[in-house]
């Protein structure tokens, strides 16, 4: 029975090894920490060992030299004892992009007398995994989807390690491994949503923002460039080749296991619950909140304790947020009676996302279900709600799109269906249909049956006409049409302004500014609304429509457009 080391075991590639050479009938040596380190090359276990699958997990080739050379020393002492000329063989894992750490590994080997082949992977089809949160979220977002590569699934690179290890005719090869296929990211992630069920796209987004997003991720500054650089690199390539992309994936792994390389299809197929369902939460997490009331720059973003669960509470991994331009007065410490907040807060209302954890009594939800409701503190990569109050997301739009939906559709729900009482053929007049509000106004009054005249400035004048508005009037050059059933007023206007709406419809309510004779109200939250509403996009009667997103570290920057008059329609953050 061949006897194996195999360092890196718990990795990507490792595992696989282990499982297959313990197929094969041989005898895997897994490097831990109680058996071994490679930064103490006395350590390892190469008593008895014949080969070495090598995984180098450190940047540079520092102390790679003595890990060899103890390698070497074993294969010598082993070639005396059961005769001259056994050397013993070394597996590198190395990689297609070949660094200068790799490249010094590689030469090192060579000059060891060892009987070694080299793999060069290109980029793993397990990579896809850093992905996960944003497909439960319904958006990948990058800089370049265009990007190309031929990504290989590990397994077949372990199927090819292994084989090198325990078969003859590999010495002095360096193999080039790619899967079947050269695949744009913005491909991977099609698949993964057509596979998984989940509601996913890929969102281009601008270099400078992709870059903020790794380094909020904790990338290295180095690293999250050279990732760009390559990205920007593969997507040129793309273009310049066309049709030819196919020239850069090899038969290699067929070859040499005599078995065609997965698709990236079939990976995903395997790893589909990795997707759906959010592994355990961090034990800390980042919350944008604040410690004291003021501008927008009183907003932080802070590492905090992740929340637990209790009895009849659920542990939310966030997909979005929403903005709603009333937390600008929370922040600011106005109205007290009415935003009342015990510092620091953690702002944030609307939420999306996945269930992580479930407290005692919980029956409703189970981890991996998707769902939206309104939530304190949602401006953070975890909330913790009472189930009650949450509602299963629909399951026809990106789950961070659900988001939009609580505060601003259930206002429009209640001025349409419980103050307003639209009945077929009522001609009502939408002012402000340009905001959140407004673009679920629009078209729950079109269900109701009214003839819907809307008001929107030029920058949101299309959107709202995509609402279904009957009529759109531009506010900043028309008068506003008056005989009308009812109006409904969704923006705050001067003194003035309200006494000439008066006259303007024979019901009036309004959300914003009271106006005489009108009915003013304030939204209340109700989950069951919320579910006829997810009803109705599933059904695809209703659409939710999405200004704009940004991650959560440009919340400041939103809180001071909102205060400048430069936001419209509805904006969502992801943490």
């Amino acid at each position: 029975m061949s006897r194996v080391l195999v360092t890196g075991a718990t990795g990507k590639v490792g595992r696989h090894v282990v499982t297959l050479l313990e197929e094969a009938g041989a005898e895997a040596v897994a490097l831990s920490r109680s058996t071994g380190d490679l930064s103490d090359p006395g350590s390892l276990p190469l008593d008895g060992v014949e080969a070495v699958f090598l995984v180098w997990p450190f940047a540079t080739a520092e102390g790679a030299r003595a890990v060899v050379e103890a390698v070497a020393g074993r294969a010598r002492r082993a070639g005396r004892s059961v005769g001259a000329g056994w050397s013993g063989k070394l597996v590198y894992l190395s990689s297609a992009a070949l660094r200068d750490g790799e490249r010094e590994v590689e030469r090192l080997i060579e000059g060891s007398g060892l009987e070694w082949t080299f793999l060069r992977p290109h980029a793993f089809a397990a990579n896809a995994l850093r992905w996960a949160r944003q497909v439960r979220a319904g958006a990948v977002r990058g800089a370049y989807g265009q990007a190309t590569g031929p990504v290989v699934h590990e397994r077949d690179i372990a199927a090819v390690a292994v084989r090198a290890l325990l078969d003859e005719g590999h010495h002095g090869a360096a193999y080039e491994l790619t899967g079947p296929d050269v695949l744009t990211q913005a491909a991977q992630v099609r698949i993964i949503s057509e596979v998984t069920g989940i509601p996913a796209r890929w969102e281009e987004i601008p270099l400078d923002r992709a870059r903020a997003d790794l380094l909020a991720q904790g990338w290295p500054p180095e690293a999250a460039d050279g990732v760009l650089q390559a990205q920007a690199s593969q997507a040129q390539g793309s273009r310049a080749q066309g049709s030819r992309a196919q020239a850069s994936v090899t038969s290699t792994v067929e070859e040499v296991t005599k078995s065609p390389a997965s698709t990236f299809r079939q990976w995903v197929v395997e790893h589909a619950g990795e997707f759906r369902t959010p592994p355990k939460a961090a034990p800390t997490m980042r919350a944008a909140r604040i410690h004291r009331f003021g501008d927008a720059s009183v907003i932080r973003q802070d590492e905090v304790p992740t929340p637990r669960p209790g009895p009849g509470e659920v542990l939310v991994e966030v997909a979005a947020t929403s903005f709603n331009p009333s937390e600008v007065g929370l922040r600011s410490g106005l109205l007290p009676e009415v935003f009342q907040a015990t510092l620091p807060h953690t702002l944030g209302w609307d939420v999306s996302g996945t269930v992580v954890e479930t407290g005692a009594g919980v029956t409703a939800l189970a981890p991996g279900d998707r769902v939206f409701g309104m939530v304190g503190g949602a401006a953070a990569e975890y909330a913790v709600a009472p189930a009650e109050v949450l509602v299963k997301a629909p399951e026809s739009i990106p789950l961070a799109d659900a988001a939009a939906i609580p505060v601003a559709g259930l206002t429009a729900w209640q001025a349409i269906f419980e103050h307003a009482r639209i009945t077929p053929d009522q001609r009502v007049l939408i002012n402000g249909a340009g905001g959140g509000v407004g673009r679920f106004a629009v078209p729950l009054a079109k269900l109701a049956g009214a003839h819907v005249t809307a008001t929107a400035g030029p920058r949101s004048a299309d959107a709202v006409r995509r609402t279904g508005a009957d009529e759109v009037v531009d506010y900043t050059e028309a008068p506003l049409p008056g005989g009308m059933d009812v109006l409904l007023n969704l923006i705050p206007v001067p003194e003035d302004a309200a006494k000439a709406l008066a006259g303007l419809g024979r019901l009036i309510v309004t959300i914003a500014t009271p106006i005489e004779g009108g009915t003013h109200f304030v939204m209340r939250y109700d989950p069951g609304q919320l579910a006829a509403m997810a009803a109705l996009i599933d059904e695809g009667r209703l659409a939710v429509e999405v200004a704009e997103s940004h991650p959560l570290s440009e919340l400041p920057e939103i809180h001071r457009r909102a205060e400048s008059g430069d936001t419209h329609g509805k904006i969502m953050l992801y943490p």
